[in-house]
């Protein structure tokens, strides 16, 4: 195995310090992008709402200024003001300019929050599991053989995406907001549940963690051998490589990730790239060479967004570069049916047609990607296509992963809407519901 020192020296001699831009900073980012004064307020309006946070990484290697504000990486990180209601925009908007108590913006902000869905697919009523005295904070249980944990050293992200369905972990309400801090009652819990072979942490971001707090949460689950794999998902090869290159713990975090591979554990990054221009930094090429030195598995995923990556060619790129690159492709999703959904929403039938357009000028070995997939209340439902049966016109779907084991990968059918985005739209075809619905 490679040793995690031997990045390129010229690559290393060129990291900066991370350096993060909020909220505060949107009146002078926007102006660079162009922005009138009352689109600025306007902007900021909505970021009372929704969450902002970049970094320079993002401002000055992955966005194109000379063509924002339509670049699709600024539209990816930067809140647009029909992200919400016109008529809630106008009204922060008009607290904002009349400089209104912060206590009225507040809520007025919350009162939006509340109609964009939060927490979907149950997670905070039927995810959480009980154990001992009552339940877990920061845990879920939705499948039987996997554990998600969201640890409170990790509920940021080097950048937040506009689409984010985890938006509510950024808001700063205490209520929306899953986090634990007991690495011992993770491993308990898993102890009692010889069924879970895999435990994922997300957040937030599990990677903005430095190495020794991140330890704290791998170490302990180290000797259990139930586990198979244990996953990180992360959007920080995207918004901040130099984590695993030029950051001061960067050699310390890797030889963890040897140490989590020499247990006999799958150690899967679950890495989030939206946008070809994610992957075409050096430093980004350098981070994942040593992270696949350790013996780490790269599992791409991302959300179908319209305006952003709508377009089957983005995908197939994508996928091509990250075969080669020694990644593996591995999911499309519907964007979630929370947050600014209507804005960057794309329609099943359209999100199939990308997806299928784009797979099937891959080779084999990027067909590990499964989707369009909607990670919805029963489970992960994939739309394999649109066919004509007996006359009616359907989508066909299965379910990828569910709650109730026994209905996995049994296909099922939709009748066709052109309009649906959702499983939600959808009415059941040839029987009278869907199958988790018996």
């Amino acid at each position: 195995m490679t040793m995690v020192n031997d990045a390129a020296p010229t690559m290393r001699s060129t990291g900066r310090k991370f350096r993060a831009f909020t909220a505060k900073h949107l009146d002078e980012l926007t102006a660079r992008a162009g922005l009138s004064p009352e689109q600025q307020l306007a902007t900021r309006a909505v970021a009372t709402v929704l969450p902002f946070r970049t970094n320079a990484y993002v401002i000055e290697e992955l966005i194109d200024w000379s063509a924002a504000p339509d670049d699709p990486i600024y539209r990816l990180v930067f809140p647009q003001p029909d992200m919400l209601p016109a008529a809630d925009v106008a009204h922060l908007s008009d607290l904002l300019r009349r400089e209104a108590p912060k206590a009225a913006v507040e809520a007025a902000a919350h009162a939006v929050r509340m109609k964009l869905n939060p927490h979907p697919a149950g997670q905070m009523e039927l995810n959480i599991p009980s154990f001992g005295d009552g339940k877990i904070p920061g845990m879920q249980h939705k499948y039987d053989e996997t554990v998600l944990y969201f640890p409170k050293q990790g509920q940021t992200c080097h950048a937040y995406c506009t689409y984010c369905f985890r938006w509510a972990q950024f808001v700063g309400e205490a209520d929306l907001k899953m986090a634990g801090d007991e690495p011992a009652q993770l491993r308990d819990y898993l102890l009692a549940h010889p069924e879970v072979t895999s435990v994922l942490f997300t957040g937030g971001d599990a990677m903005i963690m430095g190495e020794p707090v991140l330890r704290r949460y791998l170490e302990p689950l180290l000797d259990l051998e139930q586990l198979e794999s244990i996953r990180i998902g992360t959007k920080s090869l995207a918004y901040w490589p130099q984590k695993f290159v030029t950051d001061p713990d960067a050699d310390a975090m890797l030889r963890m990730f040897e140490q989590v591979v020499e247990s006999g554990k799958n150690l899967a990054f679950m890495a989030h790239f939206t946008h070809p221009r994610e992957l075409e930094p050096l430093v980004l090429t350098e981070a994942v060479r040593r992270i696949r030195d350790t013996g780490a598995v790269i599992r791409t995923q991302a959300p179908l967004i319209r305006s952003i990556n709508d377009d089957p060619a983005v995908w197939e790129g994508m996928w091509r570069t990250q075969t080669r690159m020694g990644m593996v492709p591995y999911y499309m999703f519907v964007e979630r049916d929370t947050g600014p959904q209507d804005y960057f929403a794309v329609p099943l039938a359209r999100a199939y047609e990308v997806f299928r357009d784009a797979y099937k000028n891959v080779s084999g070995l990027s067909r590990t990607v499964r989707g369009p997939s909607m990670s919805a209340t029963p489970g992960k439902v994939c739309v394999d296509g649109v066919l004509e049966i007996a006359g009616e016109k359907v989508f066909a779907l299965h379910l990828i992963q569910c709650r109730d084991a026994d209905l996995v990968g049994k296909p099922f059918f939709a009748r066709f809407d052109p309009e649906a985005v959702w499983l939600d739209d959808l009415k059941p075809a040839f029987a009278d519901r869907f199958p988790w619905q018996q």
